[in-house]
């Protein structure tokens, strides 16, 4: 019913065999594999990573690999800037964004998963000006290919170099609501992620009852908000300074209530593991080890 995978960008130094073969060998029935541009230059953790090189597509080869494996590609994951200050940076990565829609399309996979982007010292009025001037073209490519596109909800903002406003504009209900007004295309939905309405202080389970017909792909990952830190800095400071990436089970997103709207709405598809815990990174076989703890938490909600 529900399909449990995980998201490639945390086995960036496997190849494609590799990480299909992992997942194959440890009961995964699918992977979100990322696609980011080859010798791209981008350092931010767990980006720049590149498991389907689109400027070198061999769907034949792919195809073989998902056939052997039994496992298949939930979405292509690509999570820059499309919104970005530099108009040329963001005009590649734009461009980008269309090239994975293209390749999806060739590969038969449903979703090509990104960011709306946005400018951080803009206003949100100011960035839905720039969003309603630049996606439109992105959505007619992807409703031309018959693939869709899953806006995962992360504000991208933990950093000074992201700040005021972080990087993403696709942040909240009441932001979903304006984007989906201004473009009310079906092709245009969320790849939602819990973890990040927590640290917002927000209720996590709800946007999944509202926002069921807009429910592309589903990222699992979770959070520790640390009340003690919140108290002490407050909800202005940089968010990483009062909250913590966490494997599912391991903070505060509650996820019995999760799975329990999942199916209440009906949703087939892809449940996706993230991995951004940084308890998990010293070594490489913690990263394994991550992937396979957050696999036997969820083990409880779905048929492996």
């Amino acid at each position: 019913m529900l399909n449990l995978g995980f998201v490639s960008a945390i086995l960036a130094d496997y190849d494609l065999n590799s990480v299909l073969k992992f997942a194959s060998e440890h009961q995964f029935k699918c992977v979100e594999l990322m696609c980011w541009p080859s010798g791209n230059a981008d350092v931010r953790r767990y980006a720049g990573v590149t498991h389907i090189d689109v400027d070198n597509l061999n769907v034949a080869q792919i195809h073989d690999l998902t056939r052997q494996y039994r496992v298949s590609i939930s979405g292509l994951g690509y999570y820059p800037n499309p919104l970005d200050p530099n108009p040329e940076q963001a005009e590649f990565y734009r461009e980008h964004i269309q090239k994975i829609i293209r390749a999806a399309a060739r590969l038969g996979v449903p979703v090509v998963n990104t960011f709306i982007g946005r400018n951080p010292s803009l206003s949100i009025t100011d960035n839905l000006k720039l969003y309603a001037e630049h996606w439109p073209a992105i959505v007619k490519e992807a409703e031309a290919c018959n693939v869709k596109i899953g806006i995962e909800n992360c504000p991208m903002w933990f950093t000074d170099d992201e700040w005021p406003g972080g990087k993403n504009l696709a942040t909240t209900p009441a932001i979903w609501d304006r984007m989906f007004e201004i473009i009310p295309s079906r092709a245009l939905g969320l790849n939602y992620d819990p973890s990040h309405l927590i640290w917002q202080m927000m209720d996590e389970v709800k946007p999944i009852y509202d926002y069921r017909d807009r429910l592309h792909h589903i990222h699992l990952k979770d959070v520790k908000l640390y009340r003690d830190k919140l108290n002490r800095v407050g909800i202005m400071a940089n968010p990483l300074e009062y909250h913590s990436p966490k494997l599912p089970g391991l903070g505060d997103v509650r996820w019995r209530d999760f799975f329990a709207a999942l199916t209440d709405v009906r949703y087939r598809g892809p449940v996706c593991i993230e991995v951004e815990d940084k308890a998990y990174e010293s070594h490489p076989e913690d990263v394994k080890t991550a992937i396979l703890t957050a696999r036997n938490y969820l083990r409880q909600f779905l048929v492996l």
